[in-house]
């Protein structure tokens, strides 16, 4: 049975959310949302009522429903199904739930198996959780005025990825928006055969606290963190099926209308894989990206604040679930917000952002001596990228001030007008290790007149098997960003190994040498906006 309360308000909600929220924060127990009464408000708000939903495998998920305000005898409305994101408790998506409501959808969320009160344990976006998607839509479909052909799914982070999983599994979801998702798990949290330290750390910690990790959890993190190459293989194939990627075909085949978006910085989840999700998708699509961080570009959304990520998410919905001609479809699909200016920009694919390669050479031998954290990095997971969003200030270093022996350094000339940076620059060049195992990082940084760098990208890469003393080629993608570099300003890339964000695999006495072949130059390729 579902327990009615009063019908909450925007204000209402953002109050009793925050507060929640802020309870889940400090570990307290959702459970006194239920007994929590809401503010009198207007007969004409929709309703919200909790419930306990049947999941996959018997368990018992929490969860609520906004049914909207004067919905007659026999009517159907669209239905949105928007799981929590990892660590969260059902009470995630109270603003945006009534917001929705208030424009005539059911809104069924609940909190993702394993966490809180929900029951069963974590699987990280397993076939249990897909199985729970079509379990909560089954019971919504059962038990409220929802239409089963209006079938959407969105959500954020955590909630973004199982999104995106279940619309290859579940034909009856007819459009997605994914907020600060993924499409491929391995190269979000191991691009460049790199553990992300911080980002798994940071997931691991917070299941912990929040929620019942599964066993399989529990060994595939020990053996990430522990860097145990053994069961590399084991760790690859168990992201691969928590991968939308993995399942392109069955989303493609289900034509449903997908809605991406992302920051540049996202320290979980890097852009470029979603970038090269969205480019393979053939049905109705849509991809965004703004500055900041984790999740960051939609949290105040989250508290019922004025929101471009959100609001463009419902104005998908309103297309492709009530058909309205609200002119997104019309929009260029790729709508890009740059980290330096507050204008969007919009693109008619991916390929054609960045279209324009600029070629920084990389002349010259470098040597390094591994193991030394040079005083180029990344900065702090959430932390550092939320500072670029919010007040423009990104990770700096002082670029002649970095040590030689432990940072290689290229600079551009000057130059005499601005570079609009506009997607993914590349790295190509050619290293030799006396070892056999290494972790090298590339950033790339904006240089002022007086020689302070603001970082740009950056992005690891880990080799191992390699004969020491045999130069070898290495072609690494930073992670896709926009950024204006002032006229009087020059670019700059600087390699060096260790870097908090990462785990490094410099054996002790390690030294890499980076070198430019006259038959394989090496060079540093950067995408440049159209003027």
């Amino acid at each position: 049975m579902g327990r009615p309360y009063p019908a909450l308000r925007t204000t209402a909600a953002l109050g009793t959310a925050a507060a929640l929220i802020a309870g889940a924060a400090l570990g307290a127990a959702p459970a006194a949302v239920a007994d929590t009464p809401a503010a009198p408000v207007a007969d004409s708000a929709p309703s919200l009522t909790f419930h306990d939903i049947p999941g996959s495998g018997g368990i018992t998920l929490k969860g609520n429903v906004f049914t909207p305000a004067g919905a007659k005898a026999g009517e159907k409305h669209p239905l949105i199904v928007p799981p929590t994101s990892w660590s969260m408790p059902q009470i995630e998506y109270l603003a945006q739930a009534q917001q929705l409501a208030d424009s005539g959808y059911v809104v069924v969320s609940y909190t993702s198996r394993g966490f809180w009160l929900s029951g069963g344990r974590i699987e990280v976006a397993g076939p249990p959780d897909i199985a729970d998607v079509s379990a909560v839509i089954d019971w919504a479909l059962d038990r409220t005025p929802a239409d089963p052909q209006r079938i959407g799914m969105g959500g954020v982070s955590y909630g973004a990825g199982i999104s995106l999983l279940a619309a290859g599994h579940d034909k009856r979801i007819k459009a997605v928006v994914a907020l600060s998702g993924w499409a491929d798990l391995i190269d979000s949290i191991y691009s460049g055969r790199t553990q992300h330290l911080q980002a798994a750390a940071l997931l691991g910690g917070a299941g912990l606290l929040t929620g019942r990790p599964s066993d399989e959890l529990d060994q595939t993190l020990t053996d990430f963190l522990g860097s145990n190459l053994a069961e590399e293989q084991d760790m690859i194939a168990w992201g691969r099926k928590r991968s939308p990627a993995t399942y392109l075909g069955r989303i493609n085949a289900s034509g449903a209308a997908v809605m991406m978006g992302n920051a540049w910085g996202d320290t979980i989840f890097p852009p470029n894989q979603y970038a090269a999700f969205f480019e393979k998708l053939s049905g109705p699509k849509r991809l965004e990206f703004r500055p900041g961080d984790h999740v960051t570009a939609e949290a105040t959304g989250l508290l019922g604040l004025p929101n471009d990520t959100w609001t463009d998410a419902h104005r998908w919905f309103d297309r492709y679930l009530k058909g309205e001609r609200n002119g997104i479809d019309q929009e260029q699909p790729v709508q890009l917000k740059s980290r330096t200016d507050s204008g969007y920009e919009g693109y008619p694919d991916w390929k054609s952002v960045g279209a324009v390669e600029e070629r920084l050479a990389l002349g010259g031998t470098e040597k390094v001596y591994a193991n030394v954290d040079s005083g180029a990095n990344g900065g702090i997971t959430l932390l550092s990228n939320a500072l670029d969003q919010f007040v423009k200030l990104p990770p700096v270093a002082s670029i002649p001030l970095l040590p030689r022996t432990f940072a290689s350094v290229w600079q551009s000339e000057r130059y005499g007008s601005a570079r609009h940076v506009r997607g993914t620059a590349r790295l190509h060049t050619t290293v030799t290790s006396n070892k056999e195992s290494g972790t090298l990082v590339a950033y790339l940084y904006d240089v002022g007149p007086l020689g302070l760098g603001k970082l740009v990208s950056n992005a690891p890469h880990t080799f191992h098997g390699q004969l020491p003393g045999r130069p070898f080629a290495v072609d690494l993608e930073l992670f896709s960003t926009a950024y204006d570099v002032p006229a009087g300003h020059r670019l700059a890339l600087v390699i060096d190994t260790v870097d908090p964000l990462y785990i490094e695999h410099n054996p002790a006495g390690a030294r890499l040498t980076f070198s430019s072949p006259g038959a394989d130059p090496s060079y540093l390729s950067v995408p440049l906006r159209e003027k």
